[in-house]
Formats: C-alpha cells, structure tokens, sequence
C-alpha cells in the first residue's frame, strides 16, 4: 500500500472536496455523515477540527460529535470490572443510542435534531445538551475509538492506525489495559480495510495517508 505524505490541514481540505463532490452528485437535500475511527492516542479530534473548519470555510453547517460523548454509564461500563477488556471493546459505548440520536435524524428524510452528547463519564451524569438542528447540505462528524464494524451509513470514513509500538509509547499509563482491545479491533474488524481512507500516523508531526480516490 502507497502511503502519501500529507499535513492534517491538507488532508482536511482534499477530504473536504471529496464531500462537496459526493453532495454534488447526490443533490444538496442530504446530510452527510463522516466517521474518524482510531484509538484515544491517535487524537481523532484533531482531524476532525481542521475537517470542520474546512468545510465551515466552504459554507457547509457542520457538527462534531465525539464518541465519548456517547460512553454508557458507569454502572453498565464496569460491570465486570474496570479493565475488562470484552466490555470495553462490546458494552462502553453506547451504539444504539448513536443510531438513534446521531444516524436516524441524518437519514434522507430524518428531522436533522441531532444529540451532540448523551453522558458525561467525569461526572457521570446525562449531559442534558440541548439538539442541534443540522440543515440539508449539513455534516456531522462523528469521531473517537471502535467506530467501524457496527454498521454505521457512513458516507465517508477515516481510520488513523498507530502501529503496536507507536500505540503503546502513546497510550497513557492508567489506559495501557486497553492496548489488548485495539490488538483484537485490528484483527477482528479490520478497520483499515473497511475505511474510505486510511491514515499512518505513528508521529503525529508528519501523517501520511490513502487518498479516499486512491482506494
């Protein structure tokens, strides 16, 4: 596989054409949903900030919604424990209610009232964020760990890979018992085959990446 050295602003731009080239082809009624999948360390947030802020410049409403926002409670999270490694990767996020809140209102036809953030894991508390109305034409952008292989309509998708090492030096001590999860997400999902794009970013300083036309 040919990786292509590129900025995180850069990538963000070309990202950013290739959704306004899909909207074109598919009519301006539409929301689109963007995926960015990959561990805590791999700092899915970044990418999407500059994706959002390269869109905003293009004149398209824009949501992010990080998938913490989205953790279930405490309770359910550490049933088994808190370094359960089949809960983590099977039962912390809460995917039905991402389908429900984030997926179902961007369907064609959805209301576009979208939750930006169900649970707050600090205080462990329902966030009682209020809805956001995303327009036709809008994005939503959802990002964080696990993402690929629950079937989620994305109409374009990132995976950031971090190598064993890379991910190891990168995860904080205190989330180390998580590195066993990602090993098994790489094996049994495969989210750099699944994705539309395909980022290496062992130093964060210089990503290279699969162009989504390349793949």
């Amino acid at each position: 596989m040919q990786l292509e050295a590129i900025t995180w602003q850069r990538m963000a731009e070309r990202l950013a054409g290739h959704l306004d080239d899909s909207e074109s082809a598919h009519g301006r009624e539409s929301r689109q949903r963007v995926g960015i999948d990959g561990a805590p360390a791999a700092g899915t947030g970044v990418l999407a900030g500059h994706l959002a802020e390269a869109l905003r410049m293009r004149g398209r409403p824009v949501l992010v919604v990080p998938a913490e926002g989205f953790l279930r409670p405490a309770s359910l999270r550490f049933e088994f424990g808190r370094q359960d490694v089949d809960s983590y990767l099977g039962g912390w996020y809460d995917t039905a209610a991402l389908w429900r809140e984030v997926f179902g209102p961007t369907d064609p036809g959805g209301t576009g009232r979208v939750l930006p953030d169900l649970w707050d894991p600090v205080t462990d508390r329902a966030t009682r964020s209020a809805y956001v109305e995303l327009p036709p034409g809008g994005v939503v952008i959802v990002h964080g760990p696990l993402l690929l292989g629950h079937w989620f309509p994305f109409d374009l998708s990132v995976h950031i890979r971090l190598s064993p090492g890379a991910l190891a030096r990168r995860t904080e001590e205190s989330a180390r018992w998580t590195l066993p999860a990602f090993a098994r997400y790489e094996a049994e999902t495969d989210p750099a085959a699944q994705a539309d794009a395909l980022v290496r970013a062992d130093d964060p300083r210089h990503p290279a990446w699969t162009d989504v036309r390349a793949r």
